[in-house]
């Protein structure tokens, strides 16, 4: 499967735990403009209506070859489509303490999927140290000293 759009911000701020993929509900227009990749997981977030995912400000852009349509709003709610039990497991897991539900990717293959990341969130000091491991490793490599 090939990866339109990645949440790389995530990653950066969430430690993350597991992850799981879910089948999203789209329009076929809305299939068609993921598969050319415009679709934006900037800010937006996984929250449970009823006990059944929601993704949440995803932005997908109207597909530019289609008529355009009259009330389509990009960042609508999107149900998310997994088991019951799965669904049960991350619900348990976001209502703990410092836990949050983001999506870290989308891919788009024979369907359009949702990774979703169940993670921590990373205190500011931890940030830091892992831009300077990162810089470390990045000198290393090209031979710089320190």
């Amino acid at each position: 499967m090939k990866i339109v759009a990645e949440n790389r911000r995530a990653r950066f701020d969430y430690e993350i735990l597991d992850t799981v993929e879910a089948g999203i509900m789209l329009t076929g227009q809305e299939v068609k403009s993921c598969r050319t990749g415009n679709i934006s997981l900037a800010g937006s977030y996984i929250s449970f209506l009823g006990g059944r995912p929601v993704l949440k400000k995803a932005s997908i852009a109207p597909y530019k070859f289609a008529l355009p349509l009259p009330d389509y709003d990009p960042t609508h709610d999107r149900p998310l489509l997994l088991k019951k039990s799965e669904a049960r497991k991350i619900e348990a897991a976001s209502e703990e303490k410092g836990m949050s539900v983001v999506p870290l990717e989308v891919r788009a293959g024979k369907f359009i999927k949702v990774v979703i990341g169940v993670g921590r969130g990373r205190k500011r000091i931890d940030k830091r140290q892992r831009i300077k491991e990162r810089e470390t490793g990045r000198k290393l490599r090209e031979g710089r000293e320190i």
